[in-house]
């Protein structure tokens, strides 16, 4: 079984600063893409960004040039770096690992519990 814990996430003044880490752990085998994603109070899902094995980085338009995604491959580890935090960012933020486990044929998706950020005003 494969499992994504997320930790970081808190209540915040607009303007500060948070980091999420996410790890996994289970009997993985390989590491594809990481990304965090977010949920905010009667909204959809939404990606916030994304990272490659090699690092490659994606980001969602409202989050760019405040957020900053990183990753671990030894740790099995993603970060997330949030600056310059509005309220708008107010949402659950999930945590989203595509690996490949021991005892199955073919990578898929695992999904973290989800973490609260709170940005106030």
């Amino acid at each position: 079984q494969v499992q994504l814990v997320e930790s970081g996430g808190g209540l915040v003044q607009a303007g500060g600063s948070l980091r999420l880490s996410c790890v996994a752990s289970g009997l993985i085998v390989s590491i594809g893409t990481m990304g965090w994603y977010r949920q905010a109070p009667g909204k959809q899902r939404e990606l916030v960004a994304t990272i490659t094995t090699d690092g490659s980085t994606n980001y969602a338009d409202p989050v760019k040039g405040r957020f900053i995604i990183s990753r671990d491959n030894a740790k099995i580890t993603v970060y997330l770096q949030m600056s310059s935090l509005k309220p708008e960012d107010t949402a659950v933020y999930y945590c989203n690992a595509h690996l490949g486990h021991l005892r199955l044929t073919s990578m898929r998706d695992y999904w973290g519990q989800g973490t609260q950020v709170t940005v106030s005003s």
